[in-house]
């Protein structure tokens, strides 16, 4: 596997220095633009902190991308994660986790007085530990994001801070990183995302067709409402896009008019707000083809390459094989018009097993240990910074292997 992504990144090098040798020299590089779009995944919900996880396992691929979004001489490592760990085992077993209850229930008094300082010491440690590795995330001087992450809107330089609340992260970190590594010119990402959406009927494509009541919704007397809002978020999407589009200069310092620009591929990460009727998650596989063409239509770039993250938080492959959406996303991938250009990423398999362990061990009392490694629910991949970190390079490669193509 190693060997054939490697020729496919020296076939796609050998593609780019015969236009740099074709093109006069000094000329600038077209802008290669890249959308990521979704819901709440692709809104992204952990805590760059837990991106430090990246050092447990010990495997090549997590120590590569650990290199590739700490900065250099950061001093963090596999050593430092269990000193950490440690620590935050200490402080759940003196304090009861979350709630620290061991502390409440004690009477006032020197003990409980001594108690509250050691645990007050170790709880600093414990915050200060999470704000350096924040602090320890690079930022990048080539790749730019203009960012929607539901009311997170910000642009500039890629680094931490354009998932949820403006703090967190999503897949568009490892992405963007990773996908700098592997082409050359200025990167643009363009991310739209909002949680707790449907593309059945929030991101309803236009050539899916008119959006179906059913029949609560036929009796609660908003029907002309519903109508009118299926879609929106679709709207939204191409809305923002375009706005960026027009702007490009504002967006990325590096853009060259002369030079132009070219969207170089679609990143589709989303799926959890369709599995809760049969036909949400019946239509997917037909909704996911409609939405593709009408993105390629609406940009006039008929073989555009799209990604689509497989909806993965059953966590197994055999959870995941029983989801209808993820069937219809694997099966919308492999179309036959689509042959070559459009191919579907298993999220699952990038799923930080090391961060479910502990969050299983029961997270309430071994808070300060799970809020070392992740930071939200299953339904949001715990809010792992090693998952979305994983992801966004798995996302990258499966780009460069359509752009190769």
């Amino acid at each position: 596997m190693k060997n054939i992504l490697a020729k496919k990144r020296i076939m796609l090098t050998m593609v780019v220095s015969i236009v740099s040798v074709a093109s006069p020299a000094g000329a600038a590089e077209k802008l290669k633009i890249f959308i990521l779009a979704g819901q709440s995944n692709t809104v992204g919900h952990a805590n760059p902190h837990t991106v430090a996880t990246l050092y447990q396992s010990g495997n090549a691929r997590d120590e590569a991308l650990a290199r590739l979004v700490f900065k250099e001489g950061s001093g963090l490592s596999k050593e430092a994660l269990g000193e950490q760990l440690a620590q935050a085992r200490k402080l759940d077993e003196l304090s009861g986790g979350i709630s620290f209850d061991k502390v409440k229930k004690m009477e006032d008094g020197p003990e409980k007085k001594a108690l509250e300082a050691q645990l007050k010491t170790l709880k600093d440690a414990h915050e200060a530990y999470k704000e350096r590795v924040s602090s320890l995330c690079v930022v990048s001087d080539r790749v730019y994001i203009n960012a929607i992450a539901d009311g997170n809107k910000k642009a500039g330089k890629l680094g931490i801070g354009y998932g949820g609340g403006g703090k967190k992260i999503g897949p568009e970190y490892g992405f963007g990183l990773s996908i700098a590594e592997k082409i050359g010119g200025p990167i643009l990402l363009i991310k739209t995302s909002w949680g707790g959406k449907s593309i059945n009927y929030n991101f309803r494509p236009p050539s899916a067709g008119p959006y179906q009541l059913n029949d609560k919704e036929k009796a609660g007397g908003k029907s002309d409402e519903i109508k009118k809002n299926a879609g929106l978020n679709y709207r939204m999407m191409n809305e923002s896009i375009r706005n960026v589009l027009s702007n490009l200069k504002e967006n990325h310092p590096a853009y060259d008019a002369d030079a132009g620009y070219e969207i170089a591929g679609f990143v589709w990460f989303q799926g959890y707000n369709d599995q809760f009727s049969p036909e949400f998650r019946d239509n997917y596989k037909d909704n996911m083809i409609s939405f593709i063409k009408d993105i390629r239509k609406e940009y006039k770039v008929p073989k555009m390459p799209f990604v689509i993250g497989v909806l993965g938080t059953g966590r197994t492959a055999d959870k995941v094989g029983e989801n209808a959406v993820s069937l219809g996303q694997r099966e919308a991938a492999k179309a036959p018009e689509f042959k070559g250009n459009v191919v579907s990423v298993e999220s699952y398999q990038d799923y930080s097993n090391f961060s479910h362990e502990i969050f299983s061990k029961g997270w309430p009392k071994h808070y300060h240990e799970w809020d070392s490694v992740g930071s939200d629910r299953p339904y949001h991949y715990l809010g792992s910074g090693t998952f979305f970190v994983r992801l966004g390079d798995s996302f990258a490669n499966a780009m460069v292997d359509l752009m190769t193509k």
